[in-house]
């Protein structure tokens, strides 16, 4: 991938994607890389999302993180599990809250152990999701170039940066699933006769 560094942009990646098909860019790549741009964007945005939310302190239980001080002496931080989740279509990055050393899966409010004072999974378990990856994924097995490629890897280096600033204020004690990078690799080891529905009956991944 000489004419693309490692370092690229989503929108160097693009461009390069209309050279190689000659501008005629095909509709999966398109969903995949709007719904990667979002993720992308997913701090700068002026919309709110479940992942900025999880920053508000406001919404801490400053009251039990100060009374569980970590080996600095200084206030925990709140502990959460995160998840790789796939379905046939998107990929999603979820969290748990965790209490008495468990995630979390039902709602909670004002409980005296639970590191947010409020935590609501309808909307707050999902932090993001990029739409359409899954299927992107197995079209550029199937038939995909370079720069299709170079889109995957940037939608998991990404993502691995959003868990690393995650993990610059939160104690992440676990991460459940296949990371998309592995995700790609186990798909690719199960070659010609994989199946997504193989690939999502992982019951070692449950975090109930």
């Amino acid at each position: 991938m000489s004419e693309l560094p490692i370092t690229s942009s989503l929108k160097e990646i693009t461009a390069y994607k209309k050279k190689l098909c000659w501008g005629d860019v095909p509709s999966i790549y398109h969903m995949a890389a709007s719904s990667i741009g979002d993720m992308d964007g997913i701090l700068t945005h002026g919309f709110d999302s479940a992942y900025k939310q999880l920053f508000n302190k406001s919404n801490w239980n400053i009251t039990f993180l100060e009374g569980c001080k970590n080996d600095n002496s200084g206030p925990q931080k709140p502990k959460i599990l995160l998840r790789h989740c796939y379905n046939e279509q998107n990929y999603e990055l979820h969290c748990y809250p965790i209490v008495k050393g468990e995630p979390v899966i039902v709602p909670l409010s004002q409980h005296p152990l639970c590191s947010f004072e409020r935590w609501s999974p309808e909307n707050m378990q999902m932090l993001f999701r990029v739409s359409s990856l899954i299927s992107f994924i197995v079209y550029t097995f199937q038939s995909g170039d370079e720069a299709d490629l170079a889109l995957i890897k940037f939608s998991h280096k990404r993502v691995q940066e959003l868990i690393h600033k995650l993990s610059q204020s939160f104690e992440i004690v676990d991460i459940k699933g296949y990371s998309i990078a592995e995700f790609c690799k186990e798909l690719h080891s199960r070659r010609p006769n994989f199946t997504i529905a193989d690939m999502l009956d992982n019951p070692d991944q449950d975090t109930e």
